[in-house]
Order: structure tokens, then C-alpha cells, then sequence
């Protein structure tokens, strides 16, 4: 066998047993969370039963939804749970073909978008949710009963959540391709206007069809992007930079 066979033989069996920790740390997290799972969805259905009145329940239209739902939305959460140790096993994984500077640099990208993409959640969670439910049961008259089901308020929270927790990853993307040198500030400016308009089109496309959800995730990319545009200088000059370390790869 030659050497360049054995090296691919051993990186796939590295990649194996990283999954295999990654995937076992979220089953044990899982297994964990079980035996909370109703208390669960009702942390994650508490802004919409906010909004109804006094007694009011969601309804469970499938035979075994009551049961499969929380398990899902167990699962979910297990999943963010265990997210940074994920991210950290993949880091390990690709840390050895790097410069000791590109260590120093994703180590700290790793964290930043694993914090970003939880306060995209959280402010999803906190007040998208709160005003935007508010603003759907408003419309609901008299003879509307406004009882939605949990497996259409699942997926919507996973959509939501999904499209926030990436949105808020902007900052993370334009420091990637100002690292790389795809872009600098003065592109980053330039572009600005086409930016703006892409932010309200991605929000009408992943949000519910109302203008309150649009403009909730809109805001958000478009002031994100801002903040890409301020720190782009710093990652600029730490771009131009010339590595003096040589790859741990060989």
C-alpha cells in the first residue's frame, strides 16, 4: 500500500472516530433531555400561548403528534447542546493542515459563529416570536378560533430559528471572505445598496408572509452587515500579513 493511500486510510478513520464522539455526545444529551421533553415544547410553545386567551391549548391533529413532537424538539435542542463540541471536533479535525496563524484565527471564528447563531436564536425566541404572533392573532376575529397545531408550530420554530441563527452568521461571512481576500472594505461598501435589497428578499422568502416577520429579519442582516463592514480594516491588516509558520501538514 503506498504512503498516500495509508495517510487517506488513517484521515478517514481520524474522521470516523471524530463523528463518532461528536454523534455520541448528542445521543447522551438526548437521552438526557428525555425525560423533560414535554416541559420542553412548552418552554418552546410559551410565546404562543402568550398571546391566547386565558386556558387555551394548541392542538395535536396526528394520532401519535403528542408523543413524536416533543421528541423532536428534544432532539433539536440536544443537538444545540452538543453544537460546540460538534464544531470543535471538526476543528480538531482540520487543524493539523493549517498554519499555527490560521489556528489561532478559526479557533475564534469557531466560537464567534457558534455564539452568534445562539443569539440569533434567542433573539428569535425572545422577541421576533412575542411581536409577530401578536401581530397574527390581531387578525383573528370573532369567528376565528386560533388554535394552531404543534406540528405546524414546530416547523414553523424550525424554520425561524434556522433563518435567524444564520442570519446572525453574516459577521463570520464577511470576515471569511475578507480573510481570503475575496473582498475588502471598499467592495464591501460598494455593494452595500445591492446588500440591503438582498437582505429584504431573503426575508421574504424564509419568513412567514407577513411584513412583521420580513422586517424582524431584514434589520437584523442589514445592521449585521454594517458590523462586517466596521471590523473589515482589522481583518484586512491581519490578512495582509505573511504567515512565517509552515503547514503541520507534511
Amino acid at each position: 500500500m503506498s504512503e498516500l493511500s495509508s495517510n487517506f486510510i488513517q484521515h478517514l478513520i481520524e474522521l470516523r472516530d471524530r463523528l463518532v464522539r461528536a454523534l455520541a455526545v448528542l445521543v447522551v444529551c438526548f437521552i438526557a433531555l428525555m425525560p423533560f421533553a414535554t416541559d420542553i415544547y412548552d418552554f418552546l410553545a410559551a410565546p404562543l400561548l402568550s398571546i391566547l386567551p386565558a386556558g387555551s391549548k394548541m392542538i395535536a391533529i396526528g394520532v401519535i403528534t403528542p408523543f413524536f413532537i416533543p421528541v423532536k424538539v428534544t432532539l433539536l435542542v440536544a443537538f444545540m447542546a452538543s453544537l460546540p463540541w460538534v464544531l470543535y471536533q471538526l476543528w480538531a479535525f482540520i487543524s493539523p493542515a493549517l498554519y499555527q496563524h490560521e489556528r489561532r484565527l478559526i479557533l475564534p471564528l469557531v466560537f464567534s459563529s457558534t455564539i452568534l447563531f445562539f443569539a440569533g436564536i434567542a433573539f428569535c425566541y425572545y422577541f421576533v416570536f412575542a411581536t409577530v404572533f401578536r401581530f397574527i392573532a390581531g387578525f383573528s376575529g370573532n369567528s376565528i378560533t386560533f388554535a394552531p397545531d404543534i406540528e405546524s408550530y414546530f416547523n414553523f420554530v424550525l424554520t425561524m430559528f434556522l433563518a435567524f441563527g444564520v442570519a446572525f452568521e453574516v459577521p463570520i461571512a464577511i470576515a471569511i471572505l475578507v480573510l481570503s481576500g475575496i473582498v475588502n472594505t471598499t467592495k464591501l461598501r460598494q455593494i452595500r445598496p445591492y446588500m440591503i435589497v438582498g437582505a429584504f428578499v431573503v426575508a421574504a422568502v424564509v419568513t412567514p408572509p407577513d411584513v412583521v416577520s420580513q422586517l424582524l429579519l431584514a434589520i437584523p442582516l442589514v445592521i449585521l452587515y454594517e458590523v462586517g463592514i466596521i471590523f473589515a480594516p482589522l481583518l484586512q491588516r491581519y490578512a495582509k500579513k505573511k504567515p512565517d509558520e509552515t503547514s503541520n501538514a507534511e
